[in-house]
């Protein structure tokens, strides 16, 4: 038998290795061939493409959905088996099922080797009355004890960011409107037992990208793994909330264990904003202290901020690109505010008469089209031309040079990929985000942090 995986690409797809993929490798059984094509570095030519694979399992998120509809359907047309999974076709099954013989709905991994089983025996997405597809699901949120290592042998590209991702824990917490985390991960943590992800830490390489949603969403557990990282002497990157960072003795672990930036949801640097989209744990009166603590304790910071929000109105964006350059951040990133599919805030929207697109992820280029609903205090063109004017403010060569903050007891990201990094930053605000020049990744992402 013949398994294909496939990780389909738009324009803001990113080189990080696929950990999904190597998930699944872990959990095949050892009878099957498995491969893997990453769409993103090498574009699939579905006219001329020719293979016919017993079973293509190709995961989707809300801005690859068309694209991976794309291919499901040509692989279809040529006789394999298709089954979708991923986060997109969790909050909207029926949707994947238009276009492939199966949905996984949640974490794959756990409900793979059935997938298998159903596939070999021809009796794929068969529900016992043979009358409709079906959806693979589980009952109840997995645990995430004796989970046997990733495979990473798939993934063997050095176009990759070379950084090697681990997961620790799933599931969050938090409230936030706009997040479609809990749909896919719980509302409710699940960790990995410290030993297990030492053992894997041991097996990867000296880079480390953390892909929780939260790295230190719980103190007692984010201190026991930091703690035995120590003598690993790792260097690592990965997302953190801001609930935790304002104590000092959480930086101190993370710094020793070999934290080297954080990627951090600020949101907004507005308090009424952050409460009203139910990110309570965000204090933007302390945001500064929290940005100066981690880098006295060598650990950069990128900012993530979303424009958009009810409460955002035609000063947001030059209060925030203010706040940047005042509080020296590494990087940002700017985002309109997107209404995913199974979020509160879709939900939200769709209520008040005010999503544009019920089905936006299936435009041709649904990122020009953006934002696809309509602001509660400015314009659709008010918002569009702040968030560019923002990007365009962040990386300007003044910003670049005011945001500098050259100390050799800080994060080497800082000392020595700062100018790259955001050089490279200015290039893609005004080419891309201002110029709209779609073509401009595919020859500079590599370059890019992250595969930005």
């Amino acid at each position: 038998m013949h398994v294909h995986l496939i990780a389909p690409s738009n324009e803001d797809s990113t080189y990080i290795k696929p950990l999904w993929v190597a998930t699944l490798a872990a959990h095949t059984p050892d009878d099957v061939e498995l491969t893997f094509h990453d769409d993103g570095l090498d574009p699939i030519d579905l006219e001329k493409a020719q293979d016919v694979p017993d079973l293509v399992g190709i995961s989707v998120n809300s801005k690859t959905a068309a694209r991976a509809y794309a291919i499901a359907e040509s692989y279809r047309k040529r006789g394999s088996k298709v089954v979708l999974g991923g986060i997109h076709v969790t909050a909207l099954p029926d949707e994947g099922l238009e276009h492939a013989d199966a949905v996984v709905s949640g974490e794959a991994e756990f409900l793979w080797p059935k997938v298998i089983e159903d596939a070999r025996k021809g009796r794929l997405g068969q529900t016992r009355s043979l009358l409709s597809r079906r959806v693979y699901k589980h009952d109840e949120w997995p645990a995430l004890e004796n989970l046997p290592l990733p495979k990473r042998g798939l993934i063997k590209s050095v176009r990759y960011v070379p950084f090697d991702v681990v997961q620790t824990t799933r599931g969050c917490p938090f409230p936030c409107e706009f997040c479609s985390v809990s749909t896919y991960n719980g509302t409710t943590f699940r960790f990995r037992p410290v030993r297990e992800v030492i053992r894997e830490l041991e097996d990867v390489g000296p880079r480390i990208l953390f892909g929780d949603d939260n790295v230190m969403i719980h103190t007692k557990y984010s201190h026991e793994l930091f703690e035995a990282m120590v003598p690993l002497k790792k260097h690592w990157v990965a997302q953190a909330s801001l609930a935790a960072l304002h104590r000092v003795e959480n930086v101190k672990v993370m710094a020793r264990a070999g934290c080297r930036a954080l990627f951090i949801g600020f949101e907004s640097v507005d308090d009424g904003t952050v409460r009203t989209v139910g990110k309570k744990q965000n204090k933007p009166r302390k945001y500064q202290e929290i940005v100066r603590m981690l880098a006295d304790h060598g650990i950069a910071v990128w900012g993530s901020f979303i424009f958009g929000l009810d409460d955002d109105n035609g000063d947001s964006f030059e209060r925030t690109v203010e706040f940047c350059i005042e509080s020296r951040l590494t990087m940002a990133l700017f985002a309109l505010l997107t209404p995913y599919p199974g979020t509160k805030l879709y939900k939200r929207l769709k209520s008040e008469g005010r999503l544009l697109r019920d089905r936006w992820w299936l435009e041709r280029d649904h990122d020009t089209g953006a934002p696809f609903f309509e602001p509660a205090r400015m314009s659709r063109d008010e918002l569009r031309s702040g968030w560019v004017r923002a990007w365009r403010s962040m990386y300007s060569y003044s910003s670049i040079r005011k945001r500098y903050d050259f100390a050799l007891d800080h994060s080497w990201i800082q000392n020595i990929a700062y100018w790259p990094i955001n050089l490279m930053m200015h290039e893609l605000a005004e080419r891309k985000i201002a110029g709209g020049d779609r073509e401009w990744r595919k020859h500079r992402a590599l370059e890019l942090p992250f595969g930005l």
